[in-house]
């Protein structure tokens, strides 16, 4: 597969040409480390040729259209803001639309950020959460009760979840065709689903929209990401919605990584994929008598600590010091995030060191904390709360304040009180739960 991006930046990093024009560093090393050389001369802004990222019609078009090919995607854009700015594009779009947001509530702190902007509010589906806030089921008679009482909206869910673990997005697609709406999928997790032996990616399985974050799951640079859509009509409005939210400058080397990516897409992953499924199967084989997996999907690698009889925190920490770091850890859960670019030598060396953590570490009666969230009440709008007065209190002195912004440590970045809402006593216990000590409410 050809890298129109790639090869325009190579040919003109080797042209010497005097650049009379952005970025400031004109393509040369202003630092004394050789190996940042390469970055430096690739890194470029839009010049003729280098066609632009909100106005693409060419190298960057040509680079899109090779990424939709590769994923049975209508169409697909480029993000140098990450899924953050995809979630704003998909949100924007539903906004001119005038369509309702109907969400599950597991979503990344992205989501609710998107909405202040854009001064939407959402109906809150609550999932049957399985592990604290990251991960739930989404029940079907919830999602249809919905979707019956606001036809023609949008249903915005988050597959797979911080955990790995995977909605039913093809019934969840037939649910909104049945009442004239859109299934939205923020996919940040899942951009290698498509190449997996049986794709699971959301555009295969009828989504209308999904966010990839390449840089999560494949090897692309950090805010490399992708949204698919699966009506090509979208792709001019969803342009024109991320350019309201994201740089006039996109980064070329973010991009370039996508353009690369695609390449080895298309000649590497499904052999990467097939060896990696062999290797975590052994892994988890390895440790299934001493250790306790949550449903997945393959490349999270998520640990129940604590029904396992270790503090995941103390796991992630010996861990770490025997040379593995992990993607999150709290008392209950370590997650180990895993990709199609991982080695048979990575998975000796994570062996190794979980042996010597388990080892090392003394197995106690832990009994997982599991606080089952409750929908909050509803004081003010979510862009209302977002934008007043506000002030960071103990979380000790909360309980009965309206929650301004969302403070959750990313990650895992999923809201346990949104803008607007009342913070109550389940509230504060959970807060206490993630080792959150302080919030910002409404003054």
């Amino acid at each position: 597969m050809n890298t129109p991006i790639y090869d325009f930046l190579k040919k003109y990093g080797d042209s010497h040409t005097m650049r009379g024009h952005m970025p400031g560093h004109h393509g040369k090393n202003i630092t004394d480390n050789d190996d940042l050389s390469a970055m430096y001369r690739l890194d470029i802004t839009e010049i003729s040729g280098a066609d632009s990222l909100f106005e693409a019609d060419g190298i960057i078009l040509e680079s899109e259209n090779n990424t939709a090919k590769l994923y049975g995607s209508d169409a697909c854009l480029f993000s140098a803001g990450g899924s953050t700015a995809c979630i704003q594009a998909m949100l924007g779009a539903m906004k001119l639309e005038k369509r309702r947001i109907i969400a599950v509530r597991n979503v990344h702190r992205g989501f609710l950020n998107a909405c202040v902007l854009l001064g939407l509010d959402v109906e809150w589906i609550m999932p049957d959460y399985t592990s604290g806030i990251l991960s739930g089921i989404i029940n079907p008679d919830d999602v249809e009760a919905a979707l019956a009482k606001f036809p023609h909206s949008c249903l915005y869910v988050t597959s797979p979840d911080y955990t790995g673990r995977i909605a039913d997005i093809a019934s969840l697609a037939a649910l909104c065709r049945k009442y004239d709406s859109l299934l939205i999928v923020d996919n940040a997790h899942g951009a290698h689903l498509r190449f997996l032996p049986r794709s699971l990616h959301p555009i295969s399985l009828g989504a209308d929209m999904c966010c990839d974050s390449a840089h999560k799951m494949l090897p692309a640079l950090t805010g490399a990401a992708v949204l698919h859509v699966r009506d090509k009509k979208y792709k001019p409005i969803l342009k024109q919605t991320m350019s309201m939210f994201t740089s006039t400058s996109p980064s070329y080397l973010i991009m370039m990584s996508l353009d690369l990516c695609n390449k080895y897409i298309n000649e590497r992953i499904r052999r990467d994929i097939a060896a990696n499924l062999m290797y975590i199967h052994e892994f988890r084989v390895n440790f299934a008598d001493r250790l306790k997996f949550a449903e997945s999907e393959p490349f999270h690698i998520t640990i129940k600590a604590a029904e396992s009889g270790y503090n995941g925190n103390e796991l992630a920490e010996t861990l770490r010091r025997n040379g593995a770091e992990c993607e999150y850890s709290d008392r209950d859960t370590v997650i180990l995030l895993m990709s199609p670019a991982n080695k048979a030598e990575d998975y000796k060396k994570l062996t190794s060191a979980l042996e010597n953590a388990l080892d090392t570490l003394s197995k106690a009666d832990l009994k997982p904390i599991y606080i089952p969230p409750v929908l909050p009440e509803k004081a003010m709008s979510i862009r209302d709360a977002a934008f007043s007065l506000c002030e960071e209190i103990p979380v000790d002195e909360a309980e009965g304040r309206i929650c301004a912004a969302v403070k959750v440590p990313c990650p895992p970045a999923v809201p346990i009180a949104a803008s607007g809402e009342i913070i109550d006593e389940n509230c504060v216990k959970i807060f206490k739960s993630y080792s959150i000590s302080s919030v910002i409410v409404v003054k």
